[in-house]
């Protein structure tokens, strides 16, 4: 077995307050409209794409705590062959997830915002926009550190 790389070092022992900045992003998520369980499939999927390890193990522990089916969770890396396992909303917010998180390559394109803006209205929409972007610092932190997984539990 490949043995783990090593943490490069710890934003939050660092400075507390660059993680603290981003801790307030998170708050103002969990405190939008959004439900719980459409929050952490837009957690686990930006995490999928840009293969953050510690926030996959987070949140698919948080979402399976909260009652997501694990077959959703099993097949969510390939939503787009399962929409019967999602709602058209949860389809939009993850068309919506990749497009911005893979914003380099295509932006955000119109079918996709269209498609979002169908089902979120104006103030959900810039809590969705939130929520991703909060997910993409998280990912790219721990990524860039080779932040430790969390314990177990």
């Amino acid at each position: 077995m490949t043995q783990p790389m090593p943490q490069r070092l710890s934003v939050h022992d660092v400075d507390p307050a660059a993680h603290q900045a981003v801790r307030g992003l998170e708050r103002y998520v969990r405190a939008s409209n959004l439900e719980g369980p459409l929050l952490e499939l837009i957690k686990i999927r930006a995490s999928q794409l840009n293969g953050c390890a510690f926030c996959l193990d987070m949140h698919a522990r948080d979402a399976r705590a909260a009652g997501e089916e694990q077959r959703r969770l099993d097949v969510l890396s390939a939503w787009r062959e399962a929409p019967q396992l999602f709602s058209a909303r949860e389809r939009a917010a993850l068309a919506l997830t990749e497009a911005v998180t893979l914003i380099s390559q295509d932006g955000v394109p119109d079918d996709v915002w269209d498609e979002t803006r169908a089902h979120f209205d104006d103030l959900e929409t810039v809590q969705l926009l939130m929520a991703i972007a909060a997910i993409n610092v998280w990912n790219r932190l721990a990524v860039s550190t080779h932040q430790d997984l969390p314990e177990p539990g």
